[in-house]
């Protein structure tokens, strides 16, 4: 009868043991890895991903260029309490959150633009100059960003049929943009 039970004990402790084993094989996934080739194999191509992240990357340095490009030529044009890049940056997305009736988060980027020391005076001739041009498609982001540097680096330059048409805008009789 003892050796009954020191072999049920054993039983349990090896299964046991088999089921801890057995958990980090589990845990990766049950994927193997494919098997090398031989020395005089050669191995599959690879996917094209060193291809597709070398495109992002490139878009991006891209982006990054010609955002730095914005900011110089605001720097350049306008004077240090509305050309400065936190300024810049700060304020061309309050003028795109209040366009785009986010009135709250709006409120909470002027405080930071507040504490940067930048023009409120530009921010109001900028926000002005966006809804003179009239409406925009609401799917065309990249227009709203274009129109808001533009009106950034030269508010006051009067609307012009040609503007209005490079950012897609139309201008409908006794309506308020939406």
């Amino acid at each position: 009868m003892r050796f009954a039970s020191c072999t049920a004990a054993l039983m349990a402790g090896g299964v046991l043991l088999a089921s801890v084993a057995a958990a980090p094989a589990q845990g990766q996934g049950g994927e193997q890895k494919p098997p090398e080739p031989a020395q005089g194999e050669q191995k599959p191509p690879e996917p094209a991903q060193g291809d597709q992240k070398a495109a992002d990357q490139a878009t991006a340095a891209q982006a990054q260029a010609k955002d730095m490009e914005e900011y110089r030529e605001a720097a350049a044009k306008l004077p240090i309490s509305a050309g400065a890049a936190e300024c810049v940056w700060t304020g061309r997305r309050i003028a795109s959150l209040l366009w785009r009736d986010d009135i709250d988060t709006a409120r909470r980027y002027i405080d930071l633009y507040d504490r940067f020391g930048c023009s409120s005076e530009h921010l109001k001739l900028v926000f002005r100059c966006v809804i003179r041009q009239g409406p925009l498609d609401p799917k065309a982001a990249d227009r709203l960003a274009s129109r808001v540097h533009g009106c950034w680096v030269s508010p006051d330059e009067p609307t012009t049929a040609s503007s209005q048409a490079a950012t897609g805008s139309t201008i409908k009789g006794g309506t308020i943009p939406n």
